[in-house]
């Protein structure tokens, strides 16, 4: 049996619990997330090498998964614009069934292999490109086909999964699998399953773009500015890097037409 799907022996009582004793060992339980993701770091590593190479070399990246799975890797996409500078289309999120199934899940959306094809040709995926298949437990047909697709037109295919041995991972060419164990609630795979999968998109985008410049020293030098917010932000980013003050920094976004890189220089 696969472990995200094994009963959890710390919280057999869990509907016996207290609200208190009920946090306290669901976030126990999310503790072993982090070690999970350390014991994968090697093959995050590069995968994060992959997809720099990619980016620069006019590739884009795609996330694939089918329920929790694809809305984390839509999630990821969607933040990697405003966060970095990028385009829209570098990071492409696809969820089984469709946009409408961020909203109100479609379980079986998952066991359709021949939809994922047609998802990635309506991209116009290609062989420069990048996919990264999203599976707790490794055997969603929608995600396994995705994968064998992408290799098929000689495109490089990873996979995230929380079982080791999976059919999805042995399909793809690097598997990362963090080992989150048994769910807190039994094949709750939203849980720490989920968790571990958005760390290590969150580490996959941002290492990437890091190596791509996106990001200067540990500042967001490609912010746009889209909102009060992230003017605000814009202005302190100019501020730090050149000790000037507020009023000076926003004199010169003015000039430089809100370009921090500009602004800068």
């Amino acid at each position: 049996m696969l472990k995200t799907e094994m009963r959890n022996q710390n919280t057999y009582d869990i509907d016996k619990m207290s609200t208190y004793e009920m946090l306290k060992i669901i976030n126990d339980e999310n503790g072993k997330v982090t070690l999970a993701v350390e014991s994968a770091l090697p093959q995050i590593s590069i995968v994060c090498d992959s997809v720099a190479d990619a980016i620069k070399s006019g590739g884009r990246i795609f996330y694939i998964g089918s329920g929790t799975s694809g809305r984390l890797g839509v999630c990821d996409a969607a933040e990697c614009p405003p966060t970095f500078g990028v385009p829209y289309d570098l990071f492409n999120g696809i969820i089984a069934g469709g946009e409408k199934c961020m909203f109100k899940a479609a379980e079986n959306a998952e066991d359709n292999p021949e939809a994922c094809i047609e998802d990635l040709k309506s991209r116009n995926f290609n062989n420069k490109d990048i996919l990264i298949g999203i599976s707790a437990s490794g055997s969603a047909a929608y995600v396994i086909s995705a994968v064998n697709y992408a290799k098929s037109i000689g495109a490089k295919a990873f996979s995230i999964t929380n079982n080791h041995d999976t059919e999805l991972g042995k399909a793809a060419d690097i598997d990362i699998c963090a080992d989150t164990g048994p769910e807190v609630i039994t094949g709750s795979t939203r849980m720490k399953a989920g968790t571990a999968q958005k760390i290590i998109l969150n580490m996959i985008s941002t290492a990437s773009m890091v190596k791509c410049g996106c990001v200067y020293e540990n500042l967001m030098i490609n912010l746009k500015p889209t909102n009060k917010k992230l003017r605000r932000r814009m202005i302190g980013i100019v501020t730090e890097i050149l000790g000037c003050s507020d009023k000076k920094a926003e004199e010169l976004l003015e000039t430089s037409g809100w370009n921090i890189r500009l602004a800068v220089k």
